[in-house]
């Protein structure tokens, strides 16, 4: 029977000449020791369902009574491991058991496309990303194929980094935490059997228990030591409003509701570009009195002034350089001679300083802190003088009236023991 060139084609014949996929097969394998010139050693041979043969090094073997040290095998715990690895292979979840053909550069690449254009993180936020890709991560796993990229290996480099002083722990937690999502999105987008985090161990970080600030008596030192108005109504407003670097150079007069005594915070500029605030919702400050009259007086300048203009200004209406600006504070800095803080600690002033009078969930709020956690690093600034008389009351050290306590009950004498 003749066919012509658009008959169709016999499925038996159409797939006659595709190469033949190897059915799977159970994963099989077996131990063996090798006995060298440093020592006999363990090692293991299996084959992966797909038919592919690995064969790997488990250590040195231990060849004498008792228990073996870390790191040494016998037949029984090598063929344990081998048992363990199967199982693995048999579930589908044994590490390399997928080929990618994908690096970790291109696993991170890609995670980076995705937080910038489908998670719409901030450009200042890519920016540090990039950083910490390029800087710590590319040139110590971009070239390993992801499958072959396990916790040990992210391990060892965390300890080495660690030896090294290199990197602090808070540094090394936030790349973990980078890796978290660079591998939740490899699983998604090339199909990753397993998760090497799963098994890193979490760094533990200390809980920061002190923050630097200005007593109010250096604020005002610091604003008198300023180059000129502007630069010392911005230094203020900072320490008594808490407003972050880029809040402050995206300010508008619009923003500010002096009849309400209110600072409203709806925008940040950060890195050349502009923004939404951190926590990505606006807020409003009180406005104390002092920073009123700050910005009155810069409101009464020739230009610049409007609605829409900047409060803190350039010289042609443009946004302030922040480098340029950390350089004049550090100057008035020295120059009121105080000690060598940085400007984001004037916003730390505003928070030890408001503490002792607010309460912490309204500090919150003027803070913009998305999570109370963050807040409660001011906490132990905040006085305790009512609670300590409460507790005097208590141990019969004061009026037990006021602290609630009174009792028909006779007093308790303390008698210290011999």
């Amino acid at each position: 029977m003749e066919r012509g060139p658009d008959s169709p084609i016999p499925a038996q014949l159409g797939t006659r000449n595709r190469p033949r996929r190897r059915p799977a097969q159970p994963p099989t394998g077996h131990v063996f020791r090798v006995d060298r010139v440093r020592g006999p050693a363990w090692y293991a041979k299996y084959r992966l369902p797909d038919g592919r043969q690995v064969q790997r090094k488990l250590g040195p073997a231990w060849t004498e009574r008792g228990r073996p040290p870390a790191g040494y095998y016998t037949k029984r715990t090598a063929e344990a491991w081998l048992r363990d690895v199967l199982d693995e292979a048999r579930r589908g979840t044994l590490p390399g058991m997928v080929r990618t053909g994908a690096t970790f550069a291109d696993a991170a690449a890609e995670w980076l496309r995705y937080v910038e254009q489908e998670r719409g993180r901030k450009a200042s936020t890519i920016r540090d990303y990039n950083s910490v890709v390029n800087v710590h991560l590319l040139p110590a796993f971009g070239q390993e194929s992801l499958e072959k990229i396990d916790a040990d290996m992210i391990e060892s480099w965390l300890a080495e980094r660690l030896r090294e002083g290199e990197l602090s722990r808070r540094s090394l937690q936030k790349i973990v935490v980078l890796l978290n999502g660079i591998f939740k999105r490899a699983r998604k987008v090339w199909k990753l059997t397993h998760d090497p985090m799963v098994d890193v161990e979490r760094l533990t970080v200390p809980k920061r228990t002190d923050i630097e600030f200005y007593s109010p008596e250096e604020v005002h030192a610091l604003v008198r030591a300023a180059a000129n108005r502007q630069d010392a109504a911005l230094f203020l407003t900072g320490a008594l409003t808490g407003l972050r670097m880029g809040e402050l150079l995206a300010l508008r007069w619009r923003d500010i509701d002096f009849p309400a005594q209110t600072l409203r915070v709806t925008a940040s500029y950060t890195n050349g570009k502009l923004g939404t605030p951190k926590s990505g919702l606006g807020r409003a400050v009180p406005l104390v009195d002092e920073v009123a009259q700050a910005l009155a007086r810069l409101g009464t300048r020739k230009r610049w002034a409007g609605p829409d203009d900047l409060v803190f200004v350039g010289q042609r209406g443009e946004y302030l350089d922040d480098s340029a600006l950390r350089r004049r504070f550090k100057r008035a800095r020295d120059a009121a001679g105080l000690r060598p803080l940085r400007f984001h600690d004037l916003r730390h002033t505003f928070g030890s300083v408001a503490i002792r009078t607010v309460d912490p969930r309204e500090l919150q709020e003027w803070m913009g802190h998305s999570d109370f956690s963050t807040t409660q690093i001011y906490m132990h600034y905040k006085p305790r003088a009512d609670a300590a008389r409460r507790l005097s009351a208590a141990f019969g050290g004061g009026d037990e009236d006021d602290a609630g306590l009174t009792s028909n009950r006779p007093a308790r004498t303390f008698v210290s023991e011999q």
